[in-house]
C-alpha cells in the first residue's frame, strides 16, 4: 500500500479546496496527511455505508478548521460526500462548511472550530464506550469494543477546556482514547513559543496519560504508535506528531502564512511538482480509489460479523436488548404516576424538588446518566444508590467532573452525541457562563443535554454579588434552540423535567432556587402541566379582556400573584402569568398566545429577580418592570427581597400606578 500517495492525495485535495473557497487553512491538511493516511487506511472501524453503526470508532477533527482534511478522507473512503462538495467547500449549500458540522455532513461526529472543544466531546464519547461496555458486553458476546480517535493542534492544548477535560480523562483512565497531537509549533501569529512553552509530554504524564513522541511523516512509525496506544488499556494515550505545517510547499512549509490563507494558484503547483502528484485540480489516483475500496470492503465484512455476534447477543439476551434498543433511540417510558406528587401549601426549594423527580426518574430511565461541577449535595443532583462514574468503575450512574464547568458541558454533548445515554449536569447558575461555549455548540447540534442550574436569582444571598446571577438567565434565552424554563413551584419544576426529557431536539436549562418556595394548590389554579406551553394564565380577578397582565417567573410568581389579590379585592381586573418558559410559549400558535397575552390589553408588568433585558417584547412600552439591572449584594436574601424591591407591595404600587 502506498501510503505516501494517499497522503499527498490527501494533499491535494486539501490545497485545491481552500484554493478554490480562496478561504480556509490548507496547513493542518497537509502536516497531518501521513497520519490520517495511516489511520483510516489501516486502523479506524467504520462503515461509510452504514454512518450509524453502533459500535463504529469516533473520530474527531478538534481542530476543525483544518475541514478539509476530513472532508477528503470521508469521500475518499465512501461517504456520500461527492468530490463536486469538496469543490464548493465553504459555499452556500454546501456539504463542506468552513467548520466540520454535525448533522450537516454524513460522518462528522461533532461540530468542531472552538479549540478545545473537540477534545471535551472525545472525552465524552470514550467514556460513554466504557459505560456501553460494562452494562451490555457479556462473557460470550462482546457488542461494545471501539476507539476514540482525535486529532488535536497545538491550539486545543492551549486553550483552557482541554487541561480540564484532559485531566479528567486521565483521572478515569480512559484506555481507548487515543489524541493525535499536531506539534507543527505554528500558529496564526507565529512561531508558538511566543506564548506557548509547555512541556506537552510531562503535562500528560502528569494527568496520567500515555505518551509517545514521533516523526508524524513517518508512517512506520505512527502505525506503531498506534499500535502501542492500543495495548494500553489503563490509560488514555497521547501520540505527540511533530510535523511541519503545509508540508510539501516549497515556500510556506513550516510557516505561519499557510495557517490560515491559500497557498496561491503558484504554490499549489509547485507543491504537487514538489510532491509528485497529478497538477490536475481536485485528482484522485486509482490507485487511491483502490485503495480505500479495498478498505471498505474490509469495514463492511467487520460490521457484517458485528451484526452476527449482535444477532446472537440479543437471542441469548432478550432483558439487555430491549434495554439497549430503548437506550439507542431514547424511548421514555409512561412515567404517570411514578413521579412524587407535592402536597400544597408545602414549601420547599425548586432545587429540592427536582433532586425528588430526579430520584424517581433515576429508576424509570435506566439510561439516565448526570453529575455536577463538585455541588452535587447543593445541587440534589446525584442519584441515591446509582454508583459513581470513575476508574475501574463505569457502571455507575453519577459523573464527579471537579471544579470544571466547562469540560462538563463538554463532556457531556460528547456523551449524549455517542448515544446509548440521556445526560443531565449541575452547577450554579451564575457558573452558565462559564458552561456558555459548550451549551450554545450542544444547541448548534441540537443536543438534547438537560443543565440543572440552581441558586437562580440574587437570593443566593450571603454569598454577594459574585455568586448572584443576574444577566444571566437573558443570556441563555438569547441563544437559538436553547429551551430555559424557570418554574415557579415544585409541581412546576415536576413538569419543567417532563418538558425538559420530551425535548429531544436541543438543550434545555432548568433554573432553580436557592430558597423556598410554597407549592401553589392546583385544586385551585390551574394545572402546572400548562409549563409545557411556556406560559399560562395562573389566576385572574375578573373576566374577559383584563385591564392588566402580570407576568411572572420563577419565585417571584408567588409576591406576583400575592399582589395581583390584593388588586382584585380592590376591584380591579388584572391577571396573572406564569411564564417559565418563552421559547415553549413561542412555540404554541398564534390563538393560544393571545389567549394568554392579549393584545388588546397594553398594561403589563412583569416581575423577575434578574435582569430586564428581553422582557420588552412582552410589555411593551406601555408596560413596567420589577427586574433588576446592576448587581447583587451580601446579605440575607430576605433583606435582599426587601432593599431591591421583591415584595408583594412594591409589584402591588406599581401595578396600581399602571391602573391610575
Amino acid at each position: 500500500m502506498d501510503l505516501k500517495l494517499v497522503a499527498n492525495t490527501i494533499r491535494g485535495l486539501s490545497m485545491d479546496g481552500v484554493q478554490a473557497a480562496n478561504s480556509g487553512h490548507p496547513g493542518m491538511p497537509m502536516g497531518m496527511a501521513d497520519v490520517a493516511a495511516v489511520l483510516w487506511t489501516q486502523y479506524l472501524k467504520h462503515n461509510p455505508e452504514n454512518p450509524q453503526w453502533a459500535d463504529r470508532d469516533r473520530f474527531i477533527l478538534s481542530c476543525g478548521h483544518g475541514s478539509m482534511l476530513i472532508y477528503s478522507l470521508l469521500h475518499l473512503s465512501g461517504y456520500n460526500l461527492p468530490l463536486e462538495e469538496l469543490k464548493k467547500f465553504r459555499q452556500w449549500g454546501s456539504k463542506t462548511a468552513g467548520h466540520p458540522e454535525f448533522g450537516h455532513t454524513v460522518g462528522v461526529e461533532t461540530t468542531t472550530g472552538p479549540l478545545g472543544q473537540g477534545c471535551g466531546n472525545a472525552v465524552g464519547m470514550a467514556i460513554a464506550e466504557q459505560m456501553l461496555a460494562v452494562r451490555y458486553n457479556t462473557a460470550a458476546q462482546k457488542i461494545v469494543d471501539h476507539y476514540t480517535y482525535v486529532i488535536a493542534s497545538e491550539g486545543e492544548f492551549e486553550e483552557g477546556v482541554s487541561h480540564e477535560v484532559f485531566s479528567f480523562a486521565g483521572n478515569h483512565g480512559l484506555g481507548k482514547m487515543i489524541v493525535f497531537y499536531d506539534q507543527n509549533f505554528i500558529s496564526i501569529e507565529g512561531d508558538t513559543h511566543i506564548t506557548y512553552t509547555d512541556d506537552v509530554q510531562k503535562r500528560m504524564e502528569a494527568y496520567g496519560w500515555q505518551v509517545q513522541e514521533i516523526d508524524g511523516h513517518n508512517t512506520a512509525a505512527i502505525a506503531a504508535a498506534i499500535e502501542a496506544a492500543q495495548a494500553e488499556t489503563e490509560k488514555p494515550s497521547v501520540i505527540i506528531c511533530n510535523t511541519k505545517i503545509g508540508f510539501g510547499s516549497p515556500n510556506k512549509e513550516g510557516s505561519h502564512d499557510c495557517h490560515g490563507a491559500p497557498l496561491g494558484e503558484a504554490e499549489v503547483l509547485l507543491t504537487k511538482k514538489n510532491l509528485g502528484i497529478s497538477e490536475e485540480k481536485f485528482f484522485v489516483p486509482q490507485e487511491v480509489r483502490d485503495i480505500f475500496a479495498a478498505r471498505l470492503a474490509e469495514l463492511k465484512k467487520a460490521e457484517a460479523g458485528w451484526n452476527t455476534t449482535f444477532a446472537a447477543w440479543s437471542a441469548a439476551n432478550a432483558q439487555l436488548a430491549k434495554d439497549w434498543t430503548a437506550a439507542q433511540k431514547g424511548e421514555l417510558p409512561d412515567l404517570a404516576g411514578k413521579l412524587p406528587v407535592f402536597a400544597a401549601g408545602s414549601s420547599l426549594a425548586t432545587r429540592s424538588s427536582s433532586g425528588q423527580v430526579i430520584q424517581s426518574l433515576a429508576k424509570e430511565i435506566p439510561y439516565l446518566v448526570g453529575g455536577s461541577a463538585d455541588l452535587a449535595p447543593s445541587n440534589n443532583t446525584y442519584m441515591k444508590g446509582l454508583g459513581d462514574i470513575g476508574k475501574n468503575a463505569f457502571e455507575g450512574r453519577n459523573f464527579h467532573y471537579g471544579v470544571r464547568e466547562l469540560g462538563m458541558a463538554a463532556v457531556m454533548n460528547g456523551v449524549q452525541l455517542h448515544g446509548g445515554f440521556r445526560i443531565f449536569g449541575g452547577t450554579f447558575l451564575v457558573f452558565a457562563d462559564y458552561v456558555r461555549p459548550a451549551a450554545r455548540l450542544a444547541a448548534l447540534m441540537g443536543l438534547p443535554v438537560i443543565y440543572v442550574f440552581t441558586h437562580d436569582s440574587f437570593c443566593v444571598g450571603e454569598d454577594g454579588p459574585t455568586h448572584q446571577p443576574i444577566e444571566t438567565c437573558a443570556s441563555l434565552r438569547m441563544i437559538h434552540n436553547m429551551t430555559v424554563i424557570r418554574p415557579s413551584d415544585a409541581n412546576e419544576t415536576l413538569v419543567a423535567w417532563q418538558a425538559a426529557l420530551e425535548n429531544k431536539s436541543g438543550p434545555t436549562a432548568l433554573l432553580l432556587t436557592r430558597q423556598n418556595l410554597t407549592t401553589i394548590d392546583r385544586a385551585v389554579f390551574p394545572s402546572a402541566d400548562n409549563v409545557k406551553k411556556g406560559a399560562y394564565t395562573l389566576w385572574q380577578s375578573g373576566t374577559g379582556t383584563p385591564d392588566l397582565l402580570m407576568l411572572a417567573t420563577g419565585s417571584e410568581v408567588e409576591i406576583t400573584l400575592a399582589a395581583a389579590q390584593k388588586l382584585g379585592e380592590e376591584g380591579k381586573n388584572v391577571r396573572v402569568v406564569s411564564m417559565p418558559s418563552w421559547e415553549l410559549f413561542e412555540k404554541q400558535d398564534a390563538a393560544y398566545q393571545e389567549s394568554v397575552l392579549p393584545n388588546a390589553c397594553t398594561k403589563r408588568i412583569v416581575v423577575e429577580a434578574g435582569t430586564s433585558f428581553g422582557w420588552e417584547r412582552y410589555v411593551g412600552r406601555c408596560g413596567t418592570m420589577v427586574t433588576k439591572d446592576d448587581f447583587g449584594a451580601s446579605a440575607p436574601y430576605t433583606v435582599l427581597l426587601k432593599e431591591f424591591g421583591f415584595t408583594t407591595e412594591n409589584v402591588y404600587e406599581k401595578a396600581k400606578a399602571l391602573l391610575a
